[in-house]
Formats: structure tokens, C-alpha cells, sequence
């Protein structure tokens, strides 16, 4: 594993945010409206907000578009990620991805287990890496969300964090990893 350099700097990134619903607008839309304002407070940049019905082809169909763009390094999905019949945003999204990330969803569930107890174990968060573009899916929940961007999406992209984050793999002006070895790094974050 590569770190991050001690004077790495913080680099906005391009990134959009879909929310999957059948039955919200924007003005019903509270999760939407917390993540773009948490990703702005953090400094990144939004570049585009949809909705879209809980369909799996018109998600896959927006994130797809997404993608192929070069002003969007991250995607955040908010919705469909749950265990009924209406919920297939995991299955839109997954085919797309070159790399799954499987620890966001193990780290997700980890975190809300202390809220919603086992009930955690319907949430099917899921993210991955399509065409350098990181992919993030959430429940439609603001808590959700909140935990989701808090807890885990803003430090990863954020150049800054150590030991290291997915920055330098969706923007190749930020500095790449120094490539220390693990064993040499002291970190100062809690251990789960």
C-alpha cells in the first residue's frame, strides 16, 4: 500500500449527485440537499443533481453518462440501496464498476450498526470504480447519507487524508502516493 505525502494539498473534485426515489422532487428531496451542501462545505464542486426513479436501467443509464465525463471524479447515489423488491440501484451500478469496493460497504454497515442495530444488515451500500470515476450508493435516508459522507466519502476524497485516499486515482494533477511501506507509517486514527 502507498501513502500519502505529509504535504499533500487539498484538491477539489467534480461530483454529482443522483437520488433515486419514486416519490421525491427536488423540494421533498432532503438527502440530495444534504449532500451537495456537505460536499461544498468540504470544498469539492457540484457539477450536475438528478433524480430518477427507482428503475435499474435509468440509473445505470445517468451514472453511465456520468462516467464517460471528464468534469466528474465522484458520484454519489443516494437511494435504492435497501432489500425490497423496488430497490436495484446495487444492481444498476455494480456491472459498471471496474473495481468493487467492498470495504465501504463492510465500513457503512460497521458504523450503522450502532444506529440501527442488525437491521443493518438489509443496507446494501456499494461502491466501486468505473472509467476513474469513483462511485458511491447510500441509503435514501438523511442519516444515511450524512453517515455515508461523514464517516467515510469526504475523507476518501479528500487528497489530504492518510495514509491514503482515492484522490490521486480520479485526478492525475493531484501528487500520486510516495509509496512508503506500511510498517513505516504511524497513523493517528482511531482503530475500529
Amino acid at each position: 500500500m502507498s501513502h500519502v505525502p505529509v504535504d499533500a494539498l487539498f484538491t477539489p473534485l467534480g461530483i454529482a449527485v443522483l437520488t433515486v426515489s419514486d416519490t421525491r422532487g427536488f423540494d421533498e428531496d432532503g438527502s440530495g440537499d444534504l449532500l451537495v451542501k456537505r460536499l461544498n462545505e468540504s470544498g469539492h464542486v457540484l457539477v450536475e443533481r438528478r433524480i430518477v426513479v427507482d428503475d435499474t436501467y435509468q440509473v445505470r443509464a445517468v451514472v453511465s453518462e456520468w462516467i464517460a465525463r471528464t468534469d466528474i471524479h465522484a458520484i454519489l447515489v443516494n437511494g435504492g440501496t435497501g432489500f425490497t423488491a423496488r430497490d436495484t440501484t446495487p444492481e444498476a451500478l455494480i456491472p459498471l464498476f471496474d473495481k468493487a469496493i467492498e470495504g465501504y460497504g463492510e465500513l457503512f454497515r460497521h458504523y450503522s450498526l450502532k444506529t440501527i442495530g442488525t437491521a443493518t444488515i438489509q443496507s446494501r451500500a456499494v461502491a466501486g470504480l468505473a472509467n476513474q470515476t469513483m462511485v458511491f450508493a447510500m441509503p435514501g435516508s438523511p442519516k444515511g447519507c450524512a453517515l455515508a459522507w461523514d464517516r467515510i466519502i469526504s475523507l476518501q476524497l479528500d487528497a489530504r487524508t492518510r495514509p491514503c485516499n482515492f484522490a490521486a486515482m480520479v485526478l492525475p494533477s493531484v501528487t500520486p502516493c510516495s509509496g512508503r511501506h506500511a510498517a513505516s507509517f504511524t497513523s493517528d486514527l482511531e482503530p475500529l
